[in-house]
């Protein structure tokens, strides 16, 4: 099965920029599709962006035009580089890989992102 594991948290000043990376273990990464998720304290885990195995990209209405997410199939990798970034931004964001037939579904450890001044 694939694993997943993300890095590039950190603490950022409101304005400012990061980029995550998702390193994908196993086999078959570019049949799956890949998104990035993020969850608050208190609040539900929600989608940021997802890029499918045709590199079709969608993002929620939050982070349109600030985020952008893309994957290199050899690298066997998926980043989100964040512009602009907002003290709403704060969230743990979650790396994760969808596949329908068959049927997986893989998530990341998480690595925390915290906009601060």
């Amino acid at each position: 099965h694939v694993q997943l594991v993300e890095s590039g948290g950190g603490l950022v000043h409101p304005g400012g920029s990061l980029r995550l990376s998702c390193a994908a273990s196993g086999n078959i990464f570019s049949s799956y599709t890949m998104g990035w998720y993020r969850q608050a304290p208190g609040k539900p885990r929600e989608l940021v962006a997802s890029i499918s195995n045709g590199d079709a990209t969608n993002y929620a209405d939050s982070v349109k035009g600030r985020f952008t997410i893309s994957r290199e199939n050899v690298k066997k990798t998926v980043w989100l580089k964040m512009n602009d970034l907002k003290p709403e931004d704060t969230a743990v964001y979650y790396c994760h890989g969808f596949r329908v037939v068959p049927p997986r579904n893989y998530w990341g450890q998480g690595t925390q992102v915290t906009v601060s001044s």
